[in-house]
């Protein structure tokens, strides 16, 4: 066979996705700034350097290699980022994480084996990318419970979407684009099930895989540009209820001495007008007036307001003020955070009290609960004198809270800043992402389309806002993905694609089939990391075929082959869609789908070389 001659264009192309890769593998920089140099080097290359076809036309023009950053795929997966957020800020699947979380809480291997399995099957027949998107926010809050980080189990996530996806013939879009190409080029079709068998047997190599030895090679605790987020303080506040007019808890009463809607909440005293009533409560029924002062933790009253807002009219009631000032002060908007603050030495708070400070700060924050480290106090919270190093819980908005920083009277502890979830939003939230599911998995609508109407009606309708919004689009995707186009396009352009394929059909000349199957699986297994698994596809469907006539055998054993391994893409989070969808939540660098991937790449690769000489009979 005569080989395509390589050109200087594509030595060069060879030297600067080697050069990216390893800068992407060593992270001694940020993955940004590998990511704009590479796109730069190639804008100047193949300006100075134009690659041209026959009629003079330029194949790698401005056009072409910035075309990644406008690509139906990438707008996909930033969209779905942001409908992943919104679903995450309303807490519309904190309920069926809870419920996972509660019947297997004691067998945590066994709840998430079982979810890894259910995505596995799922994908098998519906688009992983939307299973995938289903699947973060539960993962993140079922890990969370566990008190485990969500980066060892959102990669095995991601790559347990694909296993599953190249079990059928709509399990990936990979899949369809190699069936039809197969047909073009034979006339012939590959039916539902044609691949099925091969396929769950590397699906199931794949998940012992991710299950077992993954978890192993995961840092046990992957930093977070956010760890503040994650960070839940187990310290008891002291905080006064007011039972104004139309508080939920007015009517309801103790059972056993306790109060079933504060549970996990800690009631230390009501107050009765001059009459006090102390733990166990017996009998007695919550009216309108009473005080009631509780301990609690952040976590424990973050969760109980994002559920029930209406109690912040009872925790924000200030006696001394009229009902209109009180309506202002219980003004809740969206997006607001609570956070802990200690009073400093010489602070004008020092000797005050809460009443005497109007329960506001400078700044504008509305103190929720104070914590005194020396005792816990019973007492109303209108009588607690304020000392130096009390820590106050505080309620506002994000430019309230930063305006903490600089008062000198407090030092805010901005490890503890913790947005309240508006519940009240899920099923809007639950009813746009069941919506955008819908239409992406019937393909009524494309997913680019759907997505991004997705992530509109989750701003237009105040799941979330925009700076919620834009915290959600991570910018190592968009420029990564943008880098990884243009140097899908160059590669192929230049004819380096197809000189790597045509190089080893002529060092396997002569080799059994059994061993050219293999080696031909290994080097698209390599590519679909490089290029995008599309594009492999489509690249190398051709080619198997001739392969397979020249050898003189059926040509569906190296079509197969192109599809199993062009959705090999776990080495690198540009590999697959699902990768990026997880990069930014479990906060993954380069290096980490390194690390896990080339490996189960590895074992698919040997898997398949051993099963299928058996499977097809050679």
């Amino acid at each position: 066979m005569e080989l395509l001659q390589p050109s200087l264009q594509m030595w060069a192309t060879f030297a600067v996705i080697i050069t990216a890769i390893i800068f992407y593998a060593l992270d001694h920089i940020s993955m940004e700034i590998t990511s704009l140099g590479t796109i730069s080097v190639l804008l100047i290359l193949f300006h100075f350097m134009p690659v041209s076809d026959g009629s003079g036309a330029n194949l790698l023009d401005l056009k072409i290699l910035l075309a990644g950053f406008a690509d139906p795929a990438l707008i996909t997966i930033l969209a779905l980022l942001v409908i992943g957020q919104g679903m995450v800020q309303t807490g519309a699947l904190e309920t069926p994480a809870q419920i996972i979380v509660k019947h297997g809480i004691s067998y945590p291997r066994t709840v998430i084996m079982a979810c890894l399995v259910s995505v596995m099957v799922i994908s098998a027949l519906l688009n992983n990318t939307p299973v995938v998107v289903i699947f973060i926010p539960i993962m993140i809050t079922l890990m969370d419970k566990m008190d485990k980080s969500a980066g060892l189990i959102l990669m095995p996530l991601s790559f347990v979407a694909i296993l599953g996806g190249m079990t059928t013939l709509i399990g990936s879009s990979t899949n369809l684009l190699v069936a039809g190409a197969y047909k073009g080029q034979t006339s012939l079709e590959i039916n539902f099930f044609d691949f099925t068998v091969p396929g769950l047997f590397l699906a199931g190599i794949g998940l012992l895989y991710v299950t077992i030895i993954a978890p192993m090679i995961l840092p046990k605790k992957l930093s977070t540009a956010d760890d503040s987020a994650l960070i839940i303080s187990g310290k008891q506040f002291i905080v006064q209820l007011d039972l104004v007019e139309g508080n939920s808890l007015i009517g309801k009463k103790s059972i056993a001495g306790m109060f079933p809607d504060l549970s996990r909440m800690t009631v230390r005293l009501v107050q009765r007008g001059a009459k006090m009533y102390l733990p166990p409560f017996d009998e007695i029924t919550f009216k309108e007036g009473d005080c009631i002062i509780l301990a609690t933790t952040r976590a424990i009253l973050t969760d109980k307001l994002s559920k029930d807002p209406g109690l912040l009219k009872g925790i924000l009631s200030v006696p001394s003020l009229d009902n209109e000032e009180n309506e202002a002060i219980q003004a809740v908007s969206r997006g607001q955070k609570i956070a802990e603050v200690m009073v400093a030495p010489a602070s004008r708070l020092d000797g005050r009290t809460l009443e005497q400070v109007g329960y506001h700060l400078q700044g504008g924050c509305t103190v929720l609960g104070i914590q005194r480290r020396s005792r816990m106090i019973r007492i109303s919270m209108n009588d607690i004198r304020l000392e130096a190093g009390d820590i106050l819980l505080v309620v506002g908005t994000s430019s309230q809270i930063n305006a903490l920083k600089m008062n000198k009277d407090v030092l805010l502890m901005e490890w503890s800043t913790r947005e309240v979830q508006v519940r009240s939003d899920s099923w809007k939230a639950l009813g746009i992402f069941t919506g955008v599911v819908a239409f992406a998995a019937t393909g009524t609508v494309p997913i680019p389309i759907t997505a991004t109407c997705g992530a509109f009606l989750m701003i237009a309708l105040g799941c979330l806002n925009i700076r919620q919004a834009s915290r959600a689009v991570d910018r190592r995707i968009f420029l990564l993905i943008g880098a990884a186009l243009a140097m899908g396009a160059s590669l192929q352009a230049t004819g380096g694609a197809l000189f790597l394929a045509e190089s080893l059909i002529t060092i396997l000349e002569g080799s059994s089939v059994a061993v050219t199957l293999s080696a031909f699986f290994l080097l698209i297994a390599i590519l679909t990391n490089m290029l995008s698994n599309n594009a492999t596809a489509v690249l190398f469907t051709p080619i198997a075929i001739n392969i397979a006539n020249k050898l003189g055998v059926d040509p569906m054993m190296f079509v197969t082959a192109v599809i199993f391994a062009a959705n090999c893409s776990f080495a690198t989070p540009m590999g697959y869609q699902t990768n990026l969808l997880v990069m930014g939540p479990g906060n993954y660098k380069f290096k980490d789908f390194m690390k896990v991937g080339v490996p189960l790449i590895i074992i698919l690769w040997l898997a398949y070389s051993f099963f299928a000489p058996w499977y097809y009979g050679l």
